[in-house]
C-alpha cells in the first residue's frame, strides 16, 4: 500500500497530500485483481469501496473514470461532441476532427501525455486516452489524423467492474460554457434539423423535429399574441408544410431510425407488461415491435444507422430507458423497463392504433409469428498442438473452420505429401508431423498406419469445438465449446409430487416465460420460472408433474428442434395398456 501511494505520487504530481491520503486510504479495504484484454495484455487492476479506481499496464497507472469523476482535473482535458462516445466505447481511438476546440485554446501536452476525454457541456470525463502528438503538432496538422489513442471509456468491462453509475454533471468552466453556446449556435445556422441531447449517450434523433417546431411555434403564437383565427390557422397550416417537407427530405436511414424509434415506444407502451420480463430481445423485435409498424411500412435494421438490434437497445439502455442483460452467453433479454421514462409517458400512439386493437393485433400477431429454429452449425478452432498440421494451409492458432474445410485440409495434406498407403489406399502413412499431432504418446511407437475415418475422427477430437447459432433475421454468434442441449429433468418434492424442470430453452431462442405459460395452458398445471442453482442470471421453467409428454410434442413437433439437442424425452411416464 505504500509503495502504491509512492507510485501514485508520481505518476500524478498535483495530487495533495489529503487528496493522496483520501485516493489510497490507510485502513480501508483495498482489492487487486488481474485480468487480460482481449489482446492478451496482462492489466492490474486496483477496487476501492468496489470500484476501480487504478488500472497498471507493463508498470505504467493509469487512472478509471470513477477516480477522474472524483478529480476531474487530475489529467488535461479535451473535450468532444456526445455521439463521440458511442464510438470510443466501441474500441474506436480518439481522431483529432472529433475534438472540439475551445476559445482558451488547448491544454499544452506532448506526445505519450496522459490525457481525460469529456463530452461538451459537461467535465466529467468519459475516457482515459494517450496523446499521438504534441499540442503543437495536432494544430500544424490541421486538427486532421488520430489525436488520442484511448486505453479506458465509461460503458466498458472495466467500468463494469463497479458500481456501473453515471458521471456527474460537473459544470463547465466559464470558457467552455460560452464555446458551448457559440459552438451550439453555429451548428444551428449550419444544420437546423439536428440538437445535440444533453445526456451524453443519447443519439442524435431527428425525429423530435416536429415537436420542436410545434413548441416554437407556441412560442411564437404566445409572443406575438395572434388574435385572428384565421392567421393562426395559416401558420399552422404552414408549420404541418414545413414538418412534412422536414420529414421528406430525411435520408432513408434516418426515416427507418425513426420508425425502429416509433415502433421501440410503441411496444413498450401497449404492447410488453412487467410480468412479460425477462424478455428475450428477439421475440420483443418480432413478436412486439414488427406488430406496431404502420401499414405500407416494414422494420430493416440493417437500413437503420444502428445495424445491429443489439446496439439499438444498447443506445436505449444508455438512456436509461431499459435494461438489457445476457442471460446466457449469446443471447440477451430485457429484464427491466422504466415506464415512467419521459420518453416513454410522452410518446404518443400513432393515428389507426387504438389500444384495444394493438392488443388484439398483438395477439394475432403472435399467432402468426412461427418460432424458427435457430440454425447450429459444429465449427472447429485450431488448438496449439495442431498448428503444424494446418499451418501449410495458411491457417494459425484460433483459425475457425467447419468440418467441411478440416477434411479437405487433411487430403490435401495427405496428398501433398504423398502419404496415402500404395498398397492399400484405404490407410494413411503417419508422418511424424501426423504422429505429434494425433497420436498419443503411448501409441507413437505402435501405429505407423491410420484409416481415413479414423485420421478425420483424431484430428476433429483434437480440435477446439466451438458452434455457430443463427436466430432467425438476427447475425450469427459464434460460441466456445459444444451447444448444451434443452435438458428436461423431472424431480421429486414433498408428498411424492413430481415436477418437470426445463433448462437452456435461452440458448434456442425461446423465451422461459412463454413457454411456461403455453404449457401451463395445456397441461393445467402451476408453471414458474426459477433460477438456475449454482449460477448467475439463468432461469429455468418448473411445471407440476411429468410433462415430458407435452414438452416432447410442442419441442419436436410444433418448435421442430432437432431430437439431438433435447436431453431428457426418455423420462417420460410409461403409458399402460388399455383393458
Amino acid at each position: 500500500r505504500r509503495k502504491l501511494r509512492t507510485d501514485v505520487a508520481a505518476a500524478f504530481p498535483h495530487l495533495s497530500a489529503e487528496q493522496l491520503a483520501e485516493f489510497i486510504p490507510n485502513k480501508e479495504e483495498l482489492n487487486v485483481i488481474k485480468i487480460y484484454s482481449h489482446k492478451g495484455e496482462a492489466v492490474t487492476v486496483y477496487m476501492n469501496h468496489r470500484n476501480p479506481i487504478l488500472f497498471e499496464i507493463e508498470k505504467a497507472l493509469y487512472p478509471t473514470v470513477y477516480t477522474l469523476w472524483v478529480y476531474p482535473d487530475l489529467l488535461p482535458a479535451f473535450s468532444t461532441w456526445p455521439p463521440v462516445l458511442q464510438k470510443l466505447a466501441g474500441g474506436a481511438d480518439l481522431m483529432l476532427p472529433g475534438v472540439v476546440v475551445p476559445s482558451s485554446g488547448f491544454p499544452q501536452v506532448e506526445r505519450g501525455t496522459l490525457c481525460a476525454v469529456t463530452l461538451l457541456g459537461n467535465r466529467a470525463p468519459v475516457a482515459v486516452a494517450v496523446a499521438t502528438m504534441s499540442t503543437a503538432e495536432m494544430l500544424a496538422a490541421g486538427m486532421k489524423g488520430k489525436g488520442f489513442a484511448v486505453l479506458h471509456t465509461y460503458t466498458d468491462h472495466l467500468w463494469e467492474y463497479g458500481d456501473k453509475s453515471c458521471p456527474p454533471a460537473l459544470a463547465p468552466l466559464v470558457t467552455d460554457s460560452a464555446e458551448k453556446e457559440s459552438a451550439e449556435d453555429e451548428e444551428e445556422m449550419k444544420e437546423p434539423i439536428i440538437s445535440f441531447s444533453t445526456d451524453p449517450l443519447q443519439p442524435v434523433d431527428v425525429g423530435d423535429l416536429s415537436l420542436k417546431e410545434q413548441d416554437s411555434c407556441a412560442v411564437l403564437m404566445g409572443t406575438e399574441e395572434l388574435e385572428e383565427s384565421g392567421a393562426a390557422e395559416t401558420a399552422q397550416d404552414a408549420n404541418a408544410e414545413v414538418q412534412r417537407e422536414a420529414e421528406d427530405s430525411r435520408t432513408p436511414q434516418e426515416q427507418m431510425d425513426a420508425l425502429f424509434n416509433q415502433c421501440f415506444f410503441h411496444a413498450l407502451k401497449c404492447k410488453v407488461k412487467k410480468s412479460d420480463l425477462p424478455l428475450l430481445t428477439s421475440t420483443f423485435l418480432r413478436s412486439h415491435m414488427f406488430s406496431c409498424c404502420p401499414a405500407g411500412q416494414q422494420l430493416d435494421i440493417k437500413k437503420s444507422s444502428y445495424k445491429k438490434f443489439s446496439k439499438f437497445l444498447q443506445c436505449m439502455q444508455q438512456q436509461r430507458i431499459l435494461q438489457v442483460k445476457e442471460l446466457n452467453k449469446g443471447v440477451e433479454s430485457i429484464v427491466e423497463v422504466d415506464w415512467k421514462h419521459p420518453d416513454i409517458k410522452a410518446f404518443v400512439v400513432p393515428e389507426g392504433f387504438s389500444s384495444a386493437s394493438a392488443a388484439q393485433d398483438s395477439k394475432i400477431e403472435d399467432r402468426e409469428q412461427a418460432y424458427h429454429a435457430p440454425e447450429i452449425i459444429p465449427l472447429y478452432g485450431v488448438s496449439t498442438k495442431m498448428i503444424p498440421l494446418f499451418q501449410e494451409s495458411g491457417h494459425r492458432k484460433g483459425s475457425i473452420l467447419s468440418s467441411s474445410e478440416v477434411r479437405n485440409i487433411i487430403v490435401n495434406y495427405v496428398k501433398a505429401n504423398e502419404l496415402v498407403d500404395e498398397t492399400n489406399k484405404n490407410f494413411v502413412r503417419v508422418n511424424a508431423i501426423l504422429c505429434d499431432c494425433l497420436l498419443d504418446k503411448s501409441e507413437q511407437d505402435e501405429i505407423s498406419k491410420l484409416k481415413w475415418d479414423d485420421l478425420l475422427s483424431r484430428c476433429l477430437e483434437r480440435l477446439q469445438p466451438l458452434h455457430q447459432v443463427t436466430f432467425f433475421g438476427q447475425e450469427p454468434v459464434v460460441r466456445k465449446g459444444n451447444i448444451e442441449p434443452i435438458d428436461i429433468t423431472v424431480a421429486q418434492r414433498s408428498s411424492n409430487k413430481k415436477v418437470t424442470i426445463i433448462k437452456n430453452l435461452e440458448l434456442y431462442g425461446l423465451d422461459p416465460q412463454c413457454v411456461a405459460n403455453i404449457l401451463q395452458q395445456k397441461v393445467q398445471a402451476s408453471a414458474t420460472i426459477t433460477p438456475v442453482p449454482g449460477t448467475k442470471d439463468r432461469v429455468q421453467v418448473q411445471i407440476q408433474g411429468n410433462q415430458i409428454h407435452h414438452l416432447a410434442k410442442m419441442l419436436l413437433e410444433e418448435y421442430q428442434l432437432p431430437r439431438k439437442y433435447i436431453q431428457g424425452l426418455e423420462k417420460a411416464p410409461k403409458v399402460g395398456r388399455k383393458k
